[in-house]
C-alpha cells in the first residue's frame, strides 16, 4: 500500500467503524469481558478471486495494533469454497467490532475482482487493457478500484481532480469540441497542472475535429458507443497520434470484438456496479 492509499483507507475505516459502533457495541459489551482474547478464521464459501485480505489486516491492526494476523491465501489468488483466507488473534471485542466491516469489504471486493478477472481473461492475446470508471459507490471508491486492480484491470482516473475528461456535457456546455479542448489546454497551462486531457467523441466527425487541433493537447480519445467497425475506422484516422479508449455498453459477450480492433483501452462501468458480492464468513475458533 502506498502512503496515500493508507491515508485514504484509514479515513474509510475510521468512518465505517464509527458508523457501525456508534456509542458502543452493546451486544459485545454486555456479553463478553473486555480482557478476553480469541481467534477467528475467514472462511470462503464461494469460488472466485480473493480480494481484501490486506484491507482486513489493516482494519484489525488499526483497531488493535498488537493483534496476530496469519495469511493463508493472498489477494488476487483463486479461492474455492471450503478454504480459509486468514486467521486473526486479538481481543474478542476487536474481532466482533471489526467483523462486519471486514466482511463487507472483502465480499464486495472479491465480487469485483472475480468479475474483472472474467473480463481480463477475454483480453488475453490482445494489446487492449481493461479500465474501470467513476461509476462507484460513494465513499467506497478506494476499495472498489483496488479490487479492479487485484482482478487484473487498470484504474482509470480516481476522481475529478487527477485528469481532465471532456465528456459530452462538457463539450456541449463549452460550445463544441474544439472550444472545449482549447479551453482545457489553456487552463492546464495557466495553472501549471500536471494532468492530462482526454476527450470523448460521439462520431467520426468528432474524431476528425480532435485530430485537427488536438495534437500536443489531448493524450487520449474516447470512442463512446461506437461499433467495432466504427472503432476500426477511427483508429485508422487517428493513426497512433493519441491513446484510444472504447466505451459504452461493452460487456463480456462483446469485449473481445472491441479488443480485436486494436484499441488501447476498453472501459467497463459494470466491473463495479454490476458485480455481485461473494459469500465469506468470519467464524470464532473455539
Amino acid at each position: 500500500m502506498t502512503q496515500e492509499f493508507q491515508q485514504k483507507l484509514k479515513h474509510l475505516v475510521e468512518e465505517a467503524l464509527s458508523e457501525d459502533i456508534g456509542n458502543g457495541d452493546h451486544s459485545t459489551l454486555s456479553s463478553i469481558d473486555a480482557e478476553e482474547e480469541g481467534s477467528a478464521v475467514l472462511k470462503i464459501k464461494q469460488d472466485g478471486v480473493l480480494a481484501g485480505v490486506d484491507v482486513a489486516r489493516f482494519i484489525f491492526e488499526y483497531k488493535e495494533p498488537g493483534c496476530s494476523f496469519e495469511v493463508f491465501k493472498r489477494d488476487g489468488e483463486p479461492m474455492f469454497a471450503g478454504e480459509k483466507a486468514f486467521e486473526v488473534a486479538a481481543h474478542e471485542h476487536t474481532i466482533l467490532q471489526c467483523e462486519r466491516l471486514v466482511l463487507n469489504c472483502m465480499q464486495r471486493m472479491s465480487g469485483i475482482a472475480t468479475l474483472t478477472k472474467q473480463y481480463t481473461d477475454k483480453l488475453k492475446g490482445y494489446k487492449t487493457k481493461l479500465l474501470d470508471t467513476r461509476k462507484t459507490t460513494p465513499n467506497f471508491r478506494l476499495l472498489e478500484k483496488e479490487a479492479v486492480r487485484i482482478g487484473g484491470g487498470v484504474n482509470h482516473r480516481f476522481g475529478l481532480y487527477d485528469m481532465i475528461m471532456l465528456k459530452d456535457n462538457h463539450i456541449d456546455y463549452a460550445g463544441g469540441i474544439e472550444k472545449a479542448i482549447n479551453k482545457a489546454h489553456d487552463y492546464v497551462l495557466k495553472n501549471e497542472l500536471d494532468i492530462k486531457i482526454e476527450v470523448e467523441t460521439r462520431s467520426i466527425d468528432d474524431v476528425k475535429k480532435v485530430i485537427a487541433i488536438g495534437e500536443g493537447k489531448v493524450f487520449r480519445v474516447m470512442l463512446d458507443n461506437y461499433t467495432p467497425e466504427q472503432i476500426t475506422e477511427a483508429l485508422n484516422l487517428i493513426a497512433g497520434r493519441f491513446e484510444t479508449e472504447a466505451s459504452g455498453g461493452i460487456n463480456l459477450e462483446t469485449i473481445e470484438s472491441y479488443a480485436a480492433t486494436g484499441v488501447d483501452y476498453v472501459s467497463v462501468g459494470g466491473l463495479i456496479h454490476q458485480a455481485r458480492s461473494l459469500d465469506l464468513s468470519l467464524k470464532a475458533v473455539l
